[in-house]
C-alpha cells in the first residue's frame, strides 16, 4: 500500500513513524516554509503540487492508494485542494485534525476570525504582546507602533513586521515552567495565538491563565465538508489498517 501524507505537523511525523513500522510505504509532503524541518520517517518530498489538479495527477502517477491530510489547521487552501484531488483521482481521503483548544475556568479569551481582527483588538488589551502566530502574517501587526512584540517563530521573521519587536527563534514542545518565565521576564500583558490545538504549545495558555493575562485567539479557517476526520494518530492508523 502506498500512502501520501500531507504533513508538516507533529501528528504527521508520528503517523509516518507508525505506518512505516507496519511496513507501509509512506511519502510525506512538506510545504517547504521551514528552512530546517524535522523530517519524518519514510520518503519525503518538498514543495507544492500545482493546485488540486496537480495533486490529483501526482496521486495517479505514483500509484497512491490512500491520501491523509495531516497539515496544520491554519495551512490554508491545501485541505480543499486535497479534497478536490482525492475526488478527481478516486483516492480515499482522511483528515487528521487535532482538536482545538477550549477555554478553562479563569481564562480571558477574545476570539477573532483573522490576524487583522486580532491586531484591531490588541490596543485595548495591553502594550507588551507575546505573538505566537508564526512569522507568516506579521504584516497584520506592522502598523501597531505603540505596542511592543515578542515574536516567537521557528525561522527569523522578515519585513513587514512590527517596528518594536524582539524575535524569539524556538520550536515546541514548550514547558509550563518555561512559558511562565517567558511571560515574567518580558513583562507580557497580552498573548496572541491561533487555535492550533495540541499539547506541544498549550502550556502558554495555562501560563497566561495563571498570570491573569488576556489571550487573543484566532479561530480556525473553514475546512472541506464530507471528509472523514481522525482526531488522533491512532485513529488514523486504524483507518489505514481497515483499508489494507
Amino acid at each position: 500500500m502506498q500512502i501520501l501524507v500531507l504533513g508538516g505537523t507533529t501528528e504527521a511525523r508520528a503517523l509516518a513513524e507508525q505506518l512505516c513500522a507496519r511496513g507501509t510505504r509512506v511519502t510525506t509532503s512538506l510545504a517547504g516554509r521551514v528552512a530546517a524541518p524535522r523530517l519524518p520517517r519514510g520518503e519525503v518530498r518538498v514543495g507544492g503540487f500545482g493546485g488540486a489538479e496537480g495533486l490529483a495527477a501526482w496521486l495517479g502517477g505514483h500509484g497512491v492508494d490512500l491520501l491523509i491530510d495531516a497539515t496544520h489547521p491554519f495551512a490554508g487552501t491545501i485541505s480543499f485542494n486535497a479534497a478536490r484531488a482525492a475526488a478527481l483521482a478516486h483516492v480515499p481521503l482522511l483528515a487528521l485534525r487535532r482538536p482545538g483548544w477550549a477555554p478553562a475556568d479563569g481564562d480571558t479569551w477574545h476570539l477573532t476570525d483573522s490576524l487583522a481582527d486580532a491586531a484591531r483588538a490588541l490596543p485595548a488589551l495591553g502594550t507588551r504582546v507575546f505573538l505566537t502566530t508564526g512569522r507568516m502574517g506579521l504584516a497584520a501587526f506592522a502598523h501597531l507602533d505603540e505596542l511592543w512584540f515578542l515574536v516567537r517563530s521557528v525561522d527569523a521573521p522578515a519585513p513587514p513586521h512590527p517596528s518594536r519587536m524582539e524575535p524569539l527563534l524556538d520550536r515546541g514542545p514548550f514547558t509550563l515552567d518555561g512559558e511562565r518565565e517567558l511571560l515574567r521576564r518580558h513583562r507580557v500583558d497580552v498573548l496572541v495565538t491561533k487555535d492550533s490545538g495540541g499539547a506541544a504549545t498549550a502550556p502558554k495558555l495555562t501560563a497566561a491563565r495563571e498570570a491573569g493575562i488576556p489571550v487573543v485567539v484566532v479561530r480556525r479557517p473553514p475546512v472541506p465538508e464530507g471528509v472523514p476526520v481522525a482526531a488522533t494518530v491512532g485513529d488514523a492508523v486504524a483507518w489505514v489498517a481497515a483499508r489494507a
